[in-house]
């Protein structure tokens, strides 16, 4: 069975896709396997900021990413855009903690014109309802701060969004909001980091904040944290821009603590021959201390590595006291600069090819130069000739021996003549070789040969 996807590109399904809301948007990753969106009738339906809700679609109604339904809410309806459906919504109805499937209400219908008219006219209303709410809320001397305010989509609720340190009776408020509105009015309390969420910007780091792009739960930052990661307390630079402490500190908090476990304690001071060293400061994941010889400033600081520090330590309790901190064999070498620019430079083939020019960038030159001091050495004190002067007479030499060798070739020398003449008069000089036969037996000796004695 060959499947096809939505998009007839062969890419990533386009309804897998959906309102880019930051952190409620949900990839539907099984969007394009035939029959998903019938696996389940549930389906999660979003809001505006950041409510969601899960509905039961008992109708049968065939709903896709992106479409707009009228839902049941309490008094009336609500409206909602559909932002998952199929499989994956029981699972994010898992992670939210919805364990009762009793409360799930249902999906009336898709929107209709009617429907998106009092929509319309119900958010038109929410900005100004805010302000005059928070006049209100301080006309009656309320320690809380209205962040925002929220229509239900058929007009008749306002969800008001609020932030207060203390427990605020907001009873009277609610009687004043309902006689100045005529709506029913619900009041919701929320944290400082989810209103800088709400309202989004831009964090020191130059990015988005966190809380507006893919945070979802808030867990609570104490300064042990930056304490870990040897940060200076400082509450102009530890604050974000909701006030409270960067959720960002709780990032690499573990990372650091479990590199603190490879040091030392700062209350252990060191005994050598020289003296006493206190612990000064700490790079916790280069895993290097500094101690410094005076308990209040900075003297004679001296850098060592936790593992010395630890050996040194051992020492120190068997009575023992080395000559100093830094030893011969304990001391590191310094880290040659890394150019992290160099994978962009255009001569870096050069520098590893290997001929002529030798192994670096500069070996033209230096074999040029090798070429030059060799001239030098076999001129013998002559002037030096330029490239095209030496190849010219090279030619010119070359051409005057072709006519030479042709001649010697045909016409033996006349010192060859004299030294054959030589060579024939030895041989005739030189004497027979002896005759080694053994002589036969009765014959006389020769003229020449000695009689011998008998």
């Amino acid at each position: 069975m060959e499947f096809k996807l939505h998009n007839g590109s062969g890419g990533l399904c386009c309804k897998s896709c959906g309102r880019q809301d930051k952190q409620l948007n949900t990839y539907d990753w099984l969007a394009d396997i035939p029959g998903n969106a019938n696996e389940s009738e549930l389906v999660e339906v979003q809001f505006k900021n950041t409510r969601k809700g899960y509905f039961r679609n008992s109708n049968k109604i065939p709903l896709e990413k992106g479409d707009i339904v009228a839902v049941e809410a309490t008094p009336g309806h609500d409206i909602g855009v559909v932002t998952l459906t199929g499989r994956l919504v029981p699972l994010q109805m898992k992670k939210t903690n919805i364990k009762s499937e009793a409360d799930i209400k249902r999906i009336y219908r898709k929107a209709k014109p009617v429907d998106m008219e009092k929509y319309n006219e119900a958010k038109a209303r929410e900005h100004s309802t805010m302000i005059r709410s928070r006049q209100i809320a301080l006309d009656l001397d309320l320690n809380m701060k209205i962040g925002d305010v929220e229509y239900q989509g058929d007009g008749n609720k306002a969800i008001f969004y609020y932030i207060a340190d203390e427990r605020v009776d907001f009873r009277q408020l609610i009687k004043v909001l309902a006689d100045a509105f005529h709506v029913r009015i619900e009041m919701k309390q929320i944290g400082a980091r989810q209103e800088a969420g709400r309202i989004g910007g831009i964090g020191p780091c130059g990015r988005e904040l966190c809380c507006a792009t893919w945070m979802t739960s808030f867990v609570s930052v104490s300064t042990s944290a930056a304490r870990f990661q040897d940060i200076s307390l400082n509450p102009q630079k530890l604050a974000g821009q909701c006030a409270k402490l960067k959720c960002c500190l709780n990032y690499e908090v573990d990372c650091y603590v479990e590199a603190q476990k490879r040091l030392p304690s700062r209350e252990i001071t060191l005994e050598t021959k020289d003296g006493e060293f206190f612990f000064f400061k700490a790079d916790i994941l280069s895993n290097l201390i500094t101690y410094s010889s005076d308990k209040n400033i900075p003297a004679n600081l001296v850098t060592i590595s936790g593992r010395r520090a630890f050996e040194v330590i051992g020492l120190n309790r068997r009575g023992i006291k080395p000559d100093s901190l830094t030893e011969e064999n304990h001391r590191s070498e310094p880290k040659k600069p890394v150019d992290l620019l160099e994978q962009e430079s255009l001569t870096r083939f050069d520098r590893n090819r290997k001929g002529k020019g030798g192994g670096d960038g500069n070996g033209g030159e230096n074999s040029n130069n090798n070429r030059n001091r060799k001239k030098k050495k076999s001129g013998n004190g002559r002037p030096q000739q330029s490239a095209p002067q030496a190849n010219s007479q090279r030619e010119q030499s070359w051409q005057d021996r072709q006519p030479r060798q042709k001649q010697d070739r045909q016409a033996p020398k006349q010192g060859d003549q004299q030294q054959g003449e030589r060579q024939q008069k030895n041989n005739n000089n030189r004497r027979p070789p002896r005759n080694n036969k053994p002589k036969p037996q009765g014959e006389r000796p020769a003229q020449n040969d000695k009689p011998t004695q008998e």
